[in-house]
């Protein structure tokens, strides 16, 4: 299984050796990055703080994802992420992925270097995968918050030397059977946001909107509109951040989780929705109104 797992790990880009008998032989951990140390194969973001790469500047271009949003909602919890990756003042990918399924129940949306965030990402489905091989069920979601706090202390070098890597983690616990969502710092803090959060450039802009729009009590499709809403505002006043792009069909990336699993919604449907919201911007560019002291509308 563990071999089997190695591979996987290939597939991603790594190169792994397999001339490490007794690290395959390895019991009593069912953390895969624990194995990979063992067997010398340590990843970037899986190495101690004190064994970072050494020589990284503070000015060193690359590029930087941002914004992501998510929050809950009656069913689940709703995450969302725009597609623009910056490097500088210059927009260095139009489309890039920000929001990945970890899990059959689970989502992060990653913010930050992007080229380290994707490969902690990865190493993150690694593990998740790698502990439910060995232990028989899977992680819990309270189990997963912590796994990827200690990814990202691992990080800490890397992020002392300006290669800062910010994930947000949301799902569907079907222990409490309801949506969850765990933010963090660069030391690997871990943080639960009760209703909604957001990480990136944008996402101060967008959680002004949230804290407005957001409603605990609200339909799937309600909370799709809400994250829409939000990183539409999020790129009204951040440079980092894009709206949607018509010409080009490019949206946000817009995923739920509820009880039944990941359901990432389709670009016909974001389509739909985006839009609905540029029309309606048009009569009012400041966006909807929020309801006030128990108005509905």
């Amino acid at each position: 299984q563990r071999r089997g797992l190695c591979e996987v790990v290939c597939a991603k880009g790594r190169a792994v050796s397999h001339d490490s008998p007794s690290a395959f032989g390895l019991v009593g951990t069912a953390s895969f990055t624990e194995f990979l140390n063992a067997s010398g194969n340590a990843s970037t973001v899986g190495r101690t703080a004190g064994s970072a790469a050494t020589g990284v500047s503070n000015g060193l271009d690359a590029p930087h994802g941002t914004t992501i949003v998510a929050l809950v909602c009656r069913d689940g919890v709703v995450m969302a992420g725009d597609r623009r990756a910056t490097m500088g003042n210059i927009i260095a990918q139009r489309d890039v992925q920000k929001v990945f399924e970890t899990d059959a129940f689970s989502l992060v949306g990653i913010a930050g270097t992007a080229g380290l965030a994707v490969e902690l990402v990865h190493l993150f489905q690694v593990e998740l995968e790698h502990y439910e091989k060995i232990e028989g069920t899977p992680l819990s979601l309270e189990g997963k918050a912590n796994r990827l706090s200690s990814l990202l202390r691992a990080n800490l070098g890397m992020a002392m030397q300006g290669l800062a890597v910010v994930p947000l983690l949301a799902g569907f616990d079907a222990i409490q059977e309801r949506g969850r969502i765990f933010s963090y710092d660069v030391t690997g803090g871990r943080y639960e946001e009760h209703d909604f959060h957001g990480v990136g450039s944008g996402s101060s802009f967008a959680r002004g909107s949230l804290k407005k729009l957001f409603r605990p009590d609200a339909e799937t499709d309600t909370a799709v509109r809400v994250a829409l809403e939000a990183l539409y505002d999020a790129a009204d006043d951040d440079s980092a951040t894009s709206g949607p792009d018509l010409a080009r069909r490019i949206f946000p990336m817009v995923s739920v989780v509820t009880a039944l699993g990941v359901q990432h919604i389709d670009e016909s449907r974001l389509a739909q929705d985006v839009e609905r919201m540029m029309a309606e911007r048009l009569g009012r560019p400041d966006g909807p109104h929020a309801s006030v002291m128990g108005d509905s509308s």
